[in-house]
């Protein structure tokens, strides 16, 4: 059974994609459906940055959208097919892409908003995030509860559990780590994501995933943010808690492992989420489709 992987905020790279684009008309098609959908000219700040622009939510969060359905649009056409797709927060877009529940403008659109509201929540409650390393969850838990004002974000693998939480309340978190002898280190963020900070953010996007009607998934749509199989009736509810509710990728793919997943496919840039999946099962069957480069191998993953 294949899954396939999106990738979240933070996978951004400056030419992400440009080769890809230049190699493939549906790429190339791809950034410019994103463009005419945004209403400006995403394309050039992808490929040509400059970074600081590339990495604020209200753009970042698109463009790694736009990466990953250019990625999965050429892999497609190279003879990729799956049978359930998940993302990592903001992948879970580009999953639901893949899903069919939603078409990619309507899916930029959305995210644009998306990105857009959690960067004005992230401004009028200024937050931040620390990845905790070397705890079970239980500890991570435990320690975002000592510090106050921090909630656990991301359950990634086993291992690794990411804070999120205000200024002032990390910074009590990283004291204590630091005391201990725990490994944590703050992320580069614009926010408290996937905490109560992002509530504002949650009212925001309300009426815009309202707007959206979601079709029946091929392939399934496996959730991060409960880690369970979700139906087309579930999806604005799923996606609305996401923003506040941590994400469960490392629960989302043992529910995969479960099903029957043994041949993961990440889409997008980078390799956070297979280097993830290897934590948990080892001997997961890995690919990853970031450039023409990536193509080579596909024809045997789906052997």
């Amino acid at each position: 059974m294949i899954a396939l992987l999106f990738p979240g905020q933070g996978a951004q790279q400056v030419g992400m994609g440009r080769e890809l684009a230049e190699a493939f008309p549906v790429a190339a098609d791809t950034f410019a459906e994103a463009g005419e959908a945004l209403g400006y000219d995403i394309t050039r700040i992808i490929f040509e940055g400059p970074e600081d622009d590339l990495v604020r939510t209200d753009v970042c969060q698109p463009a790694i959208l736009t990466m990953s359905v250019a990625c999965l649009r050429v892999a497609r056409d190279h003879g990729l097919s799956a049978d359930l797709a998940l993302g990592h927060s903001l992948g879970e877009f580009s999953a639901l892409v893949a899903c069919g529940s939603i078409g990619f403008a309507e899916a930029v659109r959305l995210v644009g908003e998306r990105g857009a509201a959690m960067q004005a929540a992230g401004e009028a409650r200024p937050g931040t995030m620390a990845a905790i390393l070397g705890l079970s969850d239980d500890e991570a838990e435990a320690l975002c509860a000592e510090a106050g004002d921090v909630w656990p974000a991301n359950y990634n693998c086993p291992g690794q559990v990411v804070a999120s939480g205000t200024v002032e309340g990390i910074a009590r978190l990283l004291e204590i780590t630091g005391e201990r002898g725990i490994k944590a280190t703050q992320l580069r963020v614009g926010g408290a994501f996937h905490s109560p900070l992002m509530e504002p953010a949650s009212e925001r996007l309300a009426p815009a995933l309202e707007a959206w009607d979601p079709q029946a998934p091929d392939p399934q749509f496996l959730s991060t943010t409960t880690a369970q199989v979700e139906p087309a009736d579930r999806m604005r509810p799923v996606l609305l808690d996401q923003l506040t509710s941590p994400v469960r990728f490392g629960h989302a793919v043992e529910t995969a492992i479960a099903m029957g997943a043994d041949r993961f496919v990440e889409l997008g840039p980078g390799r956070v989420l297979s280097g993830l999946v290897k934590r948990i099962k080892r001997d997961a069957v890995l690919h990853q489709v970031s450039g023409p480069d990536g193509l080579d191998g596909l024809a045997g993953v789906m052997a």
